[in-house]
């Protein structure tokens, strides 16, 4: 398991992180979400040896993360990490070696991650001449070439088209699927949402909301309503009792998505909808991820 206990760290009078905690089990894909400036960045430096923490530790499988076991960690920056002048391939294999793969090892590894995860390129290619979502497809190799323990990803799906995005997101279940804890950062909630096992919300250096997708929501007490309606007057939406419109469906029933406070009955709501037209559909609603997560990081 790898642990983040009570981390603290602040630049100069700024906090940065305020005792974060959080889990991330074996085989589990764990989406680490927060606004801009948040801490994620910050909390995986620290886990990755590149800044030390004010306060609090990193464990992995229940030991403080040293020099030896960041060896069995795979990481991908947000920002390029990698040489821009080199050869891809070159790189890739001397990234491995140095994690203790041998040469031959991190040739076929190289040459197998590149054909599946479709890089575009030519022989003799720098990385610089490489589009930047091909880039992004290297830097990701790079964290896994000497097949990890753990994986810590900083906004690893930036950049990417849909086709690379299912690619590196087949890539790191297969690699929860071998008992691999896999955390990684994330602004696409949409994919957090359908990836990940477990889920944590940071506001301010501290984690605000954690468990998985379904908890969250049931997390914010929000009742939401999907309404449909034919010849119902202009507005009929503000006449529901305790009802807040939240969005409109863009469908062909033109349905109104509607928040509905605590104390009132949905068949009060039910029946007043009814009575303002041909009721079409009417339905329980799960808020979204990104629901959730607005709400989490404004409160």
């Amino acid at each position: 398991m790898l642990e983040f206990d009570r981390l603290t760290k602040s630049f100069a009078a700024k906090h940065v992180l305020r005792e974060l905690s959080f889990e991330v089990r074996p085989g589990e894909l764990f989406g680490f979400c927060g606004a801009n400036g948040a801490g994620k960045t910050t909390a995986m430096r620290i886990a990755l040896g590149l800044l030390s923490p004010d306060a609090g530790e990193v464990r992995w499988n229940g030991r403080s993360v040293d020099a030896e076991t960041r060896r069995r960690i795979g990481y991908m920056p947000e920002e390029r990490g990698l040489y821009a002048t080199m050869r891809p391939r070159d790189q890739l294999v001397y990234f491995a070696r140095l994690s203790g793969v041998t040469p031959a090892v991190a040739r076929r590894r190289a040459d197998e991650w590149i054909e599946r995860l479709g890089v575009k390129m030519s022989p003799k290619d720098a990385l610089e001449k490489l589009s930047l979502g091909n880039q992004q497809k290297v830097q990701l190799i790079a964290a896994v070439i000497h097949d990890p323990e753990v994986l810590i990803l900083d906004e690893p799906f930036s950049g990417l088209d849909p086709v690379a995005t299912d690619a590196m997101a087949d890539a790191l279940v297969e690699f929860s699927g071998k008992g691999v804890p896999v955390v990684f950062s994330s602004h696409q909630l949409e994919l957090v949402e359908r990836l990940c096992d477990r889920v944590g919300i940071i506001r301010d250096g501290t984690v605000v909301a954690d468990g998985t997708v379904a908890e969250l929501r049931r997390g914010t007490g929000s009742r939401q309503i999907r309404i449909a309606l034919t010849g119902a007057p202009q507005g009929w939406a503000h006449k529901l009792p305790g009802a807040r419109i939240v969005s409109r469906d863009t469908d062909d029933e033109g349905a109104v998505i509607v928040e509905v406070e605590q104390d009132v009955p949905v068949r009060e709501v039910l029946a007043a909808a009814q009575s303002l037209g041909e009721l079409v559909h009417f339905s329980r609603r799960e808020p979204t991820l990104a629901e959730v997560f607005r709400d989490a990081v404004a409160a």
